[in-house]
């Protein structure tokens, strides 16, 4: 999987606190590798992170250099993204929105009220600062970075589609929470996106997303199927599916049709075949073509709303 703010330290693979003693460490090095194995219940890459996070913290000198420079993601920036640059004269999708703003400005918010009265944050984005946050707010800039990732990938789409990014809906007490990330219509149809980092794999069962990261009770279907109706209903339109990005690696197919919310195709797609997805469709999905698309987009146009 791709570096997150999500992904955990080493000290946090091994479940131990970084003022942990040398002898602490081996131990939990030790116990966490019995445990990880999978011949005694564990995963292969349980067992690999353990191991990878030894090689970081094993000996003093590599100890001492990750606690000196304690982002174990090199190449990672969490910063915004300048704007885009054309790269060649084919025209783009056209873009409406902010993708990941909302999520940007609240990681912001409460970064600092997390930090405290009084205490200058000099970096939001500092890497030290990231890592010692509570894990809600790592995941807030962690879906940021995600939406912004899959905003700049379905530009190329190219001008035969719209985006729409950060579409608010009053589904579930109509929080900004509640919102759509993408809703893109092109040729192929109109789609309702979400897309999501949990830092962790996730599964299906039973039509559902699932994984340890997620929280009790989470349905990420089921919710997006509510959101995508209120914005059916407002704007009078259907949708062709429901899809749901992650980062590449972390589900087990890179793209699974996971069955039906209220009548409606769901999708569970890694971030690199969203495109083709977006472009090429469903088999035998709901395309919308000729005077529909224009009508459909009029429709969107004069019924959605922004967080």
């Amino acid at each position: 999987m791709p570096a997150s703010p999500l992904t955990p330290s080493p000290y946090e693979v091994l479940g131990v606190s970084p003022s942990a003693s040398d002898a602490e460490l081996r131990r939990a090095y030790r116990r966490m590798l019995r445990a990880a194995h999978p011949d005694t219940g564990g995963s292969e890459e349980r067992f690999h992170a353990v191991q990878r996070a030894w090689e970081q913290l094993g000996t003093p000198s590599a100890r001492a250099a990750y606690d000196r420079h304690p982002a174990s993601t090199p190449g990672a920036t969490w910063v915004p993204a300048p704007p885009r640059k054309k790269k060649d004269s084919r025209p783009l999708a056209r873009s409406h929105g902010h993708p990941g703003g909302w999520r940007r400005e609240h990681y912001l918010t409460l970064i600092r009220e997390w930090a405290g009265r009084g205490v200058e944050v000099e970096d939001p984005y500092d890497p030290a600062l990231v890592r010692s946050a509570p894990r809600h707010l790592r995941h807030l800039l962690a879906d940021a970075l995600a939406e912004e990732a899959t905003a700049s990938a379905l530009l190329n789409l190219g001008i035969g589609f719209t985006l729409w990014h950060d579409v608010a809906t009053d589904a579930l007490g109509g929080g900004p929470e509640q919102k759509i990330d993408h809703v893109v219509l092109g040729p192929s149809g109109l789609f309702a996106v979400l897309s999501e980092d949990w830092g962790a794999p996730v599964r299906l069962r039973k039509g559902e997303v699932i994984g340890e990261a997620l929280d009790p009770g989470e349905k990420p279907f089921h919710t997006l199927s509510l959101r995508a109706k209120w914005v059916a209903r407002s704007a009078r339109v259907k949708f062709t599916a429901l899809v749901i990005v992650v980062p590449d690696g972390a589900s087990d197919e890179s793209l699974t049709v996971a069955g039906r919310m209220r009548g409606v195709p769901t999708v569970l797609v890694q971030a690199s075949r969203l495109p083709d997805l977006l472009r090429n469709g469903l088999p035998d999905g709901r395309t919308v073509g000729g005077t529909e698309l224009f009508e459909v987009r009029t429709r969107l146009q004069d019924a959605i709303r922004f967080v």
